[in-house]
């Protein structure tokens, strides 16, 4: 059995109290009434030393006079005060807090100064903000909030954990029929964070989904340990990250830098957790609706049922777009459909069942369950409910009721979804949701839905304990202070010892350059090798495909001047002499940025002097994995080449993968130091992959 630390505890009983607290003046008093309405069972203590009674409770004048330590208090006053009933409720034993004010560290100046103070008054609370609105519980009957809200208890349900106050209350009034179990929202995230809140909502089994609002995650290790679980616990996380401009690389002295901006590192965090990230906020509610109601389901095949064609034709765009296959029907389901349906009816998936079944239930369900007892996960019927009266709503009540009978008949998940979020009435979506098929409202938000809750529920199957182990992000240390290059053929040898291919080479002096060609035999790569320089092309500073030694002594005698032209009073001292790679298919980047917030990054994409024009590449967050790295080559769009293009021979994916992973491993052995690092290009050839320049830069301890 898990042992619970003092603060995990107590944010258990934050979140299900036995007994609430709210500390406030008149302003509360429509607050605590609403704790009575909502049907919470415990107890609701009041605490204001100036009155007698608030909102119909008896008030305590202070902490210290209350029957017992409160599971959860409301603080609802100004911040200097709101720091001394921290003290006092820790002092008393309580268990968590929400703190309404505002004022701390978000408006800088002596608000830090308070927020040090808030925070060491804490002590060992699960605290709730400050500049939050509280939470709802609609599963007890728990309201810890300061104004009106909408909402009803439910049996199980969605958590949502929103950054936002104001989007939390908004999403409270959604009129679409989402059930929630819980709304937290975050605030300033001084003591809890939504790591916190995920890995407790991870573990009841009355949530059905965890959907986030987020601004920022502040801890990337704890939030990943977090979602992992929830991810292992078969509950998805749906995360609305809103922010996604980039805001520039803070280093500057590679191409992997400028390829991993922050938002593709939410990406890649997401991507590796299994989170389904959505861009709207419909897309979230209907997102957390569907799994909620529906589950998950068994796979991503999809049976759609239309009376337009218009209808069908959109979805066909949006299913190719999203990777959700419309299969057509076996041969005995279109002979069955053809004697059920008009001559004219062309039997397709998505179905035009047209409008000779309308309203005739039987006939519906005949016709739908012929499609669902075929290879399908789920049937959706695209319906606007009419109004132009109670006979055109029967109609649509039929096929409502065909589709959810032909879907449970079979096993199959039923979806309904109206184009329009207003044409599909609460009373359809109430007795939906009673028969767990999804009430969804817009047909993209359904698509989207759809798609995102099938591939979770792969990614959830698929989750072995190796690919576990990987899911967490590693606590990295930020570096500061002064950083140095390592020179490329040093790179190039500590990369060796990790399994990277190198080409044959040479460090001698420049006049030393012609015999050493000779030796490796042409034609030869020359390059600056002392002093370092980080961009070699740019400073001229490399020549290639020197097929003498006369090509050489000119290359050489050229790059004196170069270098000079580049940077004053530059002498070269070093050069490297390579064999020249020939045969090549195509040219990868493959790098490492460090990132304070997300750790170590791994960069693999299309390399060579057009990497950032060309912006082709995948990121992924270490560690990784073979499988995780060759899925993310596959996804390039240099694969095409990668796997022969237009008769040209194919590369050895095999090789780059195990070029990819000899830089993860060495980026790994050197967590603690590493800033960045540069492999471009890695030259991919018919058979093997050899990294022809490398950079590495380090802290300089």
């Amino acid at each position: 059995m898990t042992t619970l630390t003092t603060r995990q505890n107590n944010i258990r009983r934050l979140l299900k109290p036995r007994h609430v607290c709210i500390i406030g003046g008149q302003a509360m008093a429509d607050a605590i009434r609403r704790c009575d309405a909502a049907g919470f069972a415990g107890e609701v203590w009041v605490v204001n030393p100036k009155y007698e009674e608030l909102g119909g409770r008896k008030c305590y004048p202070s902490v210290a006079s209350l029957p017992e330590a409160p599971d959860a208090t409301f603080i609802a006053v100004p911040r200097e005060g709101t720091i001394e009933m921290l003290k006092e409720l820790n002092a008393r034993g309580a268990g968590g807090a929400i703190c309404y004010a505002a004022g701390f560290a978000e408006v800088g100046g002596e608000g830090i100064e308070l927020q040090k103070k808030f925070i060491e008054a804490a002590g060992d609370l699960a605290v709730v903000g400050p500049n939050c609105y509280g939470i709802l519980n609609y599963l007890n009957g728990i309201v810890l909030w300061p104004t009106g809200h909408s909402g009803q208890k439910v049996e199980t349900g969605c958590a949502l954990v929103a950054q936002s106050g104001n989007i939390a209350l908004n999403l409270t009034c959604n009129d679409r029929s989402v059930p929630f179990a819980y709304v937290i929202t975050s605030g300033n995230q001084v003591v809890l964070n939504v790591a916190d809140f995920v890995d407790e909502l991870a573990e009841d089994p009355k949530v059905t989904a965890i959907g986030l609002y987020i601004e920022a995650i502040s801890d990337v290790p704890a939030f990943s340990r977090a979602a992992a679980k929830a991810l292992a616990n078969g509950k998805p996380l749906i995360a609305l990250k809103a922010g996604k401009s980039e805001l520039g690389s803070q280093l500057a002295m590679s191409h992997t830098s400028s390829l991993a901006g922050s938002d593709r590192m939410y990406d890649a965090l997401f991507e590796r957790l299994g989170v389904i990230r959505v861009n709207s906020i419909p897309d979230l509610l209907e997102t957390m609706k569907l799994i909620s109601i529906a589950g998950l389901p068994k796979g991503k095949s999809l049976a759609v049922f239309t009376c337009s064609g218009g209808d069908g034709l959109m979805t066909a765009d949006l299913a190719e777009e999203l990777d959700v296959p419309l299969n057509p029907h076996s041969a005995d389901q279109v002979a069955d459909l053809k004697q059920q349906l008009p001559n004219f009816a062309s039997v397709t998936n998505p179905l035009d069942y047209n409008t000779s079944l309308w309203s005739h239930e039987d006939l519906l369900t005949k016709c739908f369950g012929t499609v669902m007892r075929g290879d399908y996960d789920a049937g959706m019927l695209i319906l606007d409910y009419a109004v132009d009266g109670e006979a055109s709503e029967r109609a649509c009540d039929a096929s409502v009721n065909a589709i959810m009978a032909a879907c449970e008949t079979h096993g199959k998940m039923p979806i309904v979804t109206a184009t329009l979020p207003e044409l599909l009435p609460a009373r359809v979506r109430d007795r939906m949701a009673k028969r767990h098929a999804a009430p969804m409202q817009g047909l993209p938000e359904a698509m989207r839905a759809f798609a995102a809750a099938a591939r979770f529920a792969y990614q959830r199957d698929h989750l072995t304990s190796a690919a576990a182990d990987n899911l967490i992000t590693p606590q990295t240390p930020v570096l500061e202070g002064p950083t140095r290059i390592v020179s490329e053929h040093d790179a190039k040898l500590v990369l060796a010892k990790h399994g990277l291919v190198s080409p044959a080479s040479r460090i001698v002096a420049p006049g030393e350059a012609a015999k050493a060609a000779a030796e490796l035999g042409f034609p030869v790569v020359v390059k600056v090798a002392a002093p370092v320089i980080a961009h070699k092309t740019e400073a001229g500073a490399v020549a290639v495909n020197l097929k003498s030694a006369a090509e050489v002594k000119a290359a050489v005698a050229q790059m004196h001047n170069s270098v000079a032209a580049y940077q004053p009073g530059l002498r070269i001292e070093k050069v490297l002499v390579e064999a020249m790679v020939r045969d090549v298919v195509a040219e990868l980047i493959i790098g490492v940025k460090r990132d304070p917030q997300f750790g170590l990054a791994l960069v693999v994409g299309a390399g060579g002097i057009l990497v950032e024009m060309v912006e082709d590449s995948a990121l992924l967050l270490l560690p990784t994995d073979r499988k995780t790295v060759e899925k993310a080559i596959h996804g390039l769009k240099i694969a095409k080449l990668l796997r022969g293009y237009r008769g040209k021979p194919a590369g050895d994916i095999n090789a780059v993968v195990s070029a990819v992973m000899a830089v993860a491993d060495y980026a790994e052995a050197h967590r603690a130091d590493l800033v960045e690092l540069d492999v471009n290009p890695l030259m991919v050839l018919p058979r093997g992959a050899v990294a022809v320049d490398a950079l590495i830069v380090q802290a300089d301890k």
